[in-house]
């Protein structure tokens, strides 16, 4: 693997020092530190020659289609949300102005397409277990019991889908009366000053377009298998540093800032990492709208406002959605996987759309693979 300097790679890529650290943030180009000087960066030689040829316009059509899955174009056609000119829409609203008023379970209606959701109560104590960890137990116990999802009636999967997201609820938000999720979450971790801005957080991160768990859920329910088969795929994408473990990275940065400064802080992380997850957003090019709906909801300790300046300011990239979760979380003072357990309730309303709309499309999704080992062909 051939790593070159930042002089080369601007060279091949023709940009600004600024738009390079902004491609290393968003993850399209690989970066370590330089081994003989730390203060250095090195970056990956073939990332910069693929986002160099990009910008080029000299992609030859077999190339097309094996990036498509990877941010390229979409590859399944959906009526549940998009991402368009900056803004987040969910079946045509506005996801920022229906975080105005909205809860979860409306937005679960919405996605849906449907009149209303209605969440059981319940769910007792974990004990040694976490909630993610419950969550995960209570949907597993249900796949095998559950009927297949294919040739039912939407009406029965609404129902369905309703009453496996109360599976969720009942782990990541036990509660034994008949609240609002958000309210359930803020009084069972005895916090109820933060209802409101988690009920925001919920209804921002429902859903977005084809994410990676939104298509595990996808994938799953085309093979015909159980609503609760498609949460507990999407569900399972959650444990990767890269989607919902991206908040942790959140806590490691802050924890750093408070000891050598935000600065310092994120070159350090931009070094040993090659990439600040925190912030920047390849599907908003001027700044993640649930970011700044969230942060705008609460006031977070100084030391995140600190950090989002600096950010911005070195990588030019405002703050993202996994931020805001973590300043949620430490302004309210909630439990470490706080974040993790909201996201997680949250985007179980979005998988279950998905998989529905995948459903009743009727066809399972199976990519052809193009071959790179011995003895195939090593064109593209």
């Amino acid at each position: 693997m051939l790593w070159i300097t930042a002089e080369e790679a601007l060279s091949l890529l023709g940009t600004k020092p600024q738009t390079l650290y902004a491609n290393v943030s968003r993850g399209r180009i690989r970066a370590k530190a330089d081994p003989a000087d730390p203060r250095r960066s090195l970056y990956q030689a073939d990332d910069v020659k693929r986002l160099a040829e990009r910008h080029a316009g000299r992609r030859q059509s077999a190339a097309v289609a094996a990036d498509a899955i990877r941010w390229g174009d979409p590859v399944l056609p959906t009526a549940i949300s998009t991402i368009s000119g900056g803004q987040l829409f969910y079946r045509g609203r506005d996801a920022v102005e229906l975080c105005g008023h909205a809860t979860l379970e409306e937005v679960a209606a919405l996605l849906w397409d449907t009149e209303s959701v209605h969440v059981a109560a319940g769910g007792a104590g974990q004990g040694e277990s976490t909630r993610m960890s419950a969550a995960f137990a209570g949907l597993a116990a249900r796949v095998m019991g559950d009927l297949p999802a294919l040739h039912r009636k939407p009406f029965i999967l609404r129902a369905e889908a309703a009453d496996v997201l109360s599976t969720a609820a009942m782990a990541l938000a036990p509660w034994p009366e008949r609240l609002p999720l958000h309210e359930r979450l803020a009084f069972g971790w005895r916090r109820p000053d933060a209802a409101e801005p988690i009920r925001k957080a919920l209804v921002l991160a429902a859903e977005h377009e084809l994410n990676v768990s939104a298509f595990a859920a996808r994938v799953t329910a085309s093979s015909g298998a159980a609503l609760s088969a498609a949460a507990l795929s999407g569900l399972a994408t959650l444990t990767g540093p890269r989607h919902g473990g991206a908040w942790i990275s959140v806590t490691t940065l802050v924890e750093k800032a408070a000891s050598v400064g935000v600065r310092e802080a994120i070159r350090g992380m931009l070094s040993s990492e090659g990439v600040v997850r925190p912030f920047g957003h390849r599907l908003y090019p001027h700044g993640d709208p649930r970011a700044r709906a969230l942060m705008a909801s609460f006031e977070a300790p100084q030391l995140y406002g600190l950090l989002a300046e600096a950010g911005e300011d070195l990588l030019g990239e405002p703050i993202n959605i996994d931020f805001a979760l973590a300043a949620l979380a430490a302004t309210f003072e909630l439990p470490e996987d706080a974040p993790l357990v909201i996201f997680a309730l949250s985007r179980t309303a979005g998988w279950l759309a998905h998989a529905m709309e995948q459903v009743e499309s009727g066809h399972l999704i199976r990519p052809r693979a193009r071959y790179a080992g011995p003895g195939g062909d090593s064109g593209v």
